[in-house]
């Protein structure tokens, strides 16, 4: 899925990760969301890489990224913790200012990234996203129905891990078709990938985490430099047909944690934009890559 990239696994604090490299010109990292992998990408990365160095990579506790312990207070998966690793996987690879495009919990990392290292950031794409502060502040029932992962995934250990290890399998499918009507749009090469990475209990536990991180220290981080916000150019894509659409205003949410200036708009898609939609998503990001 990724002809003419290279596969590396770089050491970071604690951790490796696993990557795909390919294209030459300015770098771009592409972080991906729950419950994909790098793999995501496959539709849309030949194409950037005919403009830049493009970098996919996994995050920690997904793919073919190692699993390192969480901690009590899940540190080990907040997205501080989580941003740390791909900025050291980026200078590792030569790259000490890059642009990140994320999806999902790829958006929410490189979120973190864009505070946490500012000369690092020079432009930042975040898919079918708000800020995590912002969305689990304005929590309705909408928001609750739909994302209903966000509140089992939290649940104490090892409830979540039980339940989604007795099928790993149907809960990815339904996990795909009930948010969005995306499982068409995803290849049959993608959904062995995502399967067979999913199917180990390491994962399942490890991406849990994640989400646990998400409800404590992230928010903790959150409030703690809110007032801080970020001060790199945004674009926020968003699938008309999903959540982020109907329940906020995207543009708007994003403008009050930057300084920079904040473009976007919808996308005729759900929410993984990256397999359903990828032609739109470059026609957007490719202006916006280039400044």
């Amino acid at each position: 899925m990724f002809e003419g990239f290279e596969q590396k696994r770089i050491a970071a604090s604690g951790t490796e990760i696993n990557l795909v490299i390919g294209g030459d010109g300015p770098p771009v990292l592409l972080l991906h969301g729950y419950p994909e992998t790098h793999v995501m990408w496959h539709k849309m990365a030949a194409t950037l890489a005919e403009r830049y160095t493009v970098v996919a990579t996994d995050l920690r506790g997904y793919g073919d990224s190692d699993k390192p312990p969480s901690g009590e207070d899940h540190s080990g998966y907040s997205k501080r913790a989580m941003a740390q690793d791909q900025v050291e996987v980026m200078r590792a690879l030569g790259f000490d200012r890059f642009s990140v495009v994320g999806h999902d919990r790829g958006a929410r990392v490189g979120h973190r990234l864009a505070r946490d290292h500012r000369d690092a950031v020079e432009r930042l794409a975040v898919l079918d996203v708000c800020p995590t502060l912002h969305m689990y502040m304005s929590t309705d029932m909408d928001f609750a129905t739909a994302y209903y992962h966000w509140f089992f995934l939290i649940q104490p250990f090892d409830f979540p891990e039980r339940m989604i290890g007795a099928d790993p399998e149907f809960y990815l499918r339904r996990k795909f078709k009930f948010i969005a009507n995306a499982e068409t749009a995803i290849t049959d090469e993608a959904w062995a990938e995502y399967i067979r990475c999913f199917s180990d209990p390491a994962t399942i536990h490890a991406t849990c985490e994640d989400y646990r991180a998400a409800a404590t220290i992230d928010l903790e981080h959150d409030r703690a430099d809110f007032d801080q916000g970020m001060s790199v150019p945004v674009l926020a894509l968003w699938g008309k047909l999903g959540v982020i659409e109907r329940s906020y205003d995207p543009l708007a949410v994003w403008r009050e944690h930057t300084s920079g200036p904040v473009t976007g708009k919808s996308l005729p898609c759900g929410h993984f934009i990256p397999e359903e939609a990828p032609l739109e998503a470059l026609a957007e990001l490719l202006p916006f890559l280039s400044g």
